[in-house]
């Protein structure tokens, strides 16, 4: 498995991941994006000194979604007879999505450019979204006489509404970063050059808090997408004395008394 599909670099607590072939627009479909995307999730997961993720793509596009090159050859997971192109499905592509559901820390994804087909749901995919002022977003799967087969039609209608969802995906038309921010699909617009910046400083905001309430503050919001009331109130109940024994939080308390800045170590 290559390693240079997915560029990785560190600075303090973040860690950001940059798709890698860029001359490709840094399609996601093939098994060793697929599987090297997945890899350093769970690294992530394990590694607490990391509290905060950045993906973004190399080049001039964030992500083209499936190699059409490969579709039209009938390559890869769009292959062999139905049955083995939904297993290529459910173990290629599928994984991403599952795999930055259960990511453990927040992931920012800063769209440099182009996010096409499940290259738009790979940014749906992340919990917070920046974008550059040139970047476009398209749930184009019908243009290609596809359906979102990598969870777009679980993203999208939670991230901009049930009808503009629909808009989108029944289209297949592209909406420009001005429009992707009035609808909700990304939390801010910058120019292309101050998009990096943005996103370390976003980072380094989400990063500056206590590992281990961040890392549970993120599963309870997950679990809230699926949750009733009264059972997410039961599993609060049931995380915050763990958040209530940690160092960190005892750090907090004293720093908001004494009215300092917190160090926090993730203990």
């Amino acid at each position: 498995m290559s390693n240079d599909v997915v560029l990785v670099t560190r600075e303090n607590h973040i860690v950001t991941w940059t798709l890698n072939l860029p001359d490709q627009r840094n399609p996601i479909s093939d098994q060793a994006v697929v599987d090297r995307l997945t890899e350093l999730i769970w690294e992530a997961n394990r590694d607490m000194d990391v509290r905060v993720a950045i993906l973004t793509g190399a080049g001039k596009g964030f992500s083209s979604g499936g190699n059409i090159k490969h579709m039209a050859d009938r390559q890869g997971i769009f292959g062999g007879a139905p049955h083995q192109q939904r297993n290529g499905y459910r173990n290629g592509i599928q994984r991403i999505p599952l795999a930055l559901y259960h990511c453990e820390i927040p992931v920012i994804a800063a769209v440099n450019g182009a996010a096409i087909g499940a290259g738009c749901d790979l940014a749906l995919m992340c919990d917070m979204r920046i974008a550059a002022d040139t970047a476009v977003f398209a749930e184009s799967f019908i243009k290609l006489g596809i359906i979102p087969g990598d969870g777009g039609a679980w993203l999208l209608p939670r991230a901009v509404g049930n009808a503009r969802a629909a808009e989108m995906a029944f289209t297949g038309d592209a909406i420009d970063a001005q429009t992707a921010l009035e609808w909700g699909l990304v939390s801010k617009v910058v120019p292309g050059a101050a998009l990096m910046g943005e996103a370390h400083a976003l980072a380094r905001r989400v990063a500056a808090n206590p590992p281990h309430a961040l890392r549970m503050t993120k599963k309870l919001l997950r679990e809230g997408q699926k949750l009733g009331l009264e059972s997410l109130l039961e599993l609060s109940a049931a995380m915050q004395p763990l958040a209530h024994h940690t160092s960190d939080h005892v750090e907090a308390v004293e720093a908001f008394m004494e009215k300092r800045a917190p160090h926090f170590t993730g203990d």
